[in-house]
């Protein structure tokens, strides 16, 4: 009975579906901003409810459309991915006008590759939508999406959100060759617009472009996942000149008689050399997963080098995660930024080190529909963030649950 409600048959070829979830999350930190002094308002409630439905007719043409409501108690300092009471998460269709060729527009949560410049944002509260057209042609072996598109500012009221705003855009061509079963490449072009964008340098409208090549695939029993990103542009009267290189190699192996996975994540991001010259250096990550380096999320993608060495393995339906990372500066002239790109630790100090990371993740499937979660990351801060008066250990654990239906 419940299948025959989800998906309706309304006419030959044309069918009618609903969907959603419930996603409840319970977080709490100690020492937030490394600081046991500050007020520690350090447990509250996020919940996200999504309802969708969509439209199939024929081969092609399809209808989505999705809302969203994310709500938080007990928090006092709310942001606008915390909450946001009723909104438009997605609307879009999509036409397939030729056999290679289909055209999209509306708005929609983008994802590029493996989301590490372009991500929906599932970690926080508030998913991120973008308002939207695309062109996509795909062959057997070879795809590419060619959009144009501008990020949807989060209210935190009913049907209020900030959209078409002409001040932030976002357009690009992205690329997916597969030379084989295991061997895939993306090659994309992305150029970002940004007025009054903030780095540690200053205050300044940004035009900002992004050329970056991703080998991904598997190897026997190893994966690997390596991208490498150039970016140039302007930054008021500066030139951007900013680069990444981010390796992420896994290998299946027999540990006293049980399957685990072993890996590595590393990465370098350039950060401002000098902030006196005519230059900009500072990578920006522009729109990545609001979970970057796990759901505590103290630190994003600017000005860093980090090794990150993990472990997971199954025990039925449980996998248990371990994760240790190391944190440094790229650049001792910039500062430390945050996931959203925020400078949220100005450069004091000669210090590079910044923090020791250590994560667990339990998680368990109950079934197709029902997911659970507990989480837990303790940081210890290093030589510029005490230098920065930034002394005290982080504790931080959020549970989700995750139902859909």
């Amino acid at each position: 009975m419940y299948q025959n409600i989800k998906e309706i048959n309304l006419f030959p070829r044309t069918t009618l579906s609903f969907g959603g979830s419930w996603r409840f999350q319970t977080e709490s930190f100690i020492n937030g901003e490394f600081d046991s002094h500050l007020t520690q308002d350090n447990i509250w409630y996020l919940n996200r409810f999504l309802v969708h439905t969509h439209l199939i007719v024929g081969k092609n043409l399809e209808l989505f459309a999705e809302v969203g409501s994310s709500l938080v108690t007990d928090k006092e300092d709310i942001s606008p991915i915390d909450k946001n009471e009723l909104y438009v998460n997605q609307l879009f269709a999509k036409y397939q006008f030729a056999p290679r060729w289909s055209i999209a527009g509306g708005r929609y949560n983008m994802r590029l590759g493996s989301g590490r410049l372009v991500d929906i944002r599932e970690g926080p509260n508030v998913r991120r939508s973008f308002d939207f057209v695309e062109f996509n042609y795909h062959t057997n072996n070879f795809k590419a999406q060619t959009f144009f598109s501008i990020p949807v500012k989060s209210s935190q009221g009913v049907f209020n959100n900030d959209y078409l705003n002409f001040d932030e855009t976002f357009s690009g061509v992205y690329t997916t060759t597969s030379f084989s079963g295991s061997t895939n490449l993306d090659a994309y072009a992305l150029y970002q617009k940004e007025n009054e964008a903030i780095y540690d340098s200053g205050k300044e409208n940004e035009r900002r472009a992004s050329l970056g090549i991703r080998h991904f695939g598997n190897y026997r029993k190893l994966t690997y996942n390596n991208e490498a990103v150039y970016q140039f542009g302007k930054f008021g009267d500066q030139t951007i000149s900013a680069w990444t290189l981010s390796i992420n190699i896994e290998r299946e192996v027999n540990l006293v008689g049980k399957i685990v996975n072993l890996g590595l994540k590393t990465e370098a991001i350039s950060g401002d050399k000098d902030t006196t010259d005519n230059k900009l250096n500072t990578f920006d990550a522009l729109y990545p997963r609001g979970a970057y380096f796990g759901r505590v999320a103290r630190f994003g993608p600017s000005n860093l080098i980090d090794v990150h060495p993990y472990i997971n393995t199954y025990f039925h339906k449980l996998e248990v995660s371990f994760d240790y990372a190391a944190f440094w500066r790229y650049s001792l002239q910039d500062g430390v930024y945050g996931p959203a790109l925020t400078l949220d630790y100005p450069a004091v100090g000669d210090g590079r080190f910044i923090a020791h990371q250590i994560g667990t993740i339990l998680s368990y499937r109950l079934s197709k529909f029902v997911f659970l979660e507990l989480e837990s990351n303790v940081i210890f801060p290093g030589e510029f963030l005490q230098t920065n008066a930034r002394e005290d250990t982080l504790y931080h654990f959020v549970f989700t649950s995750d139902i859909k239906f």
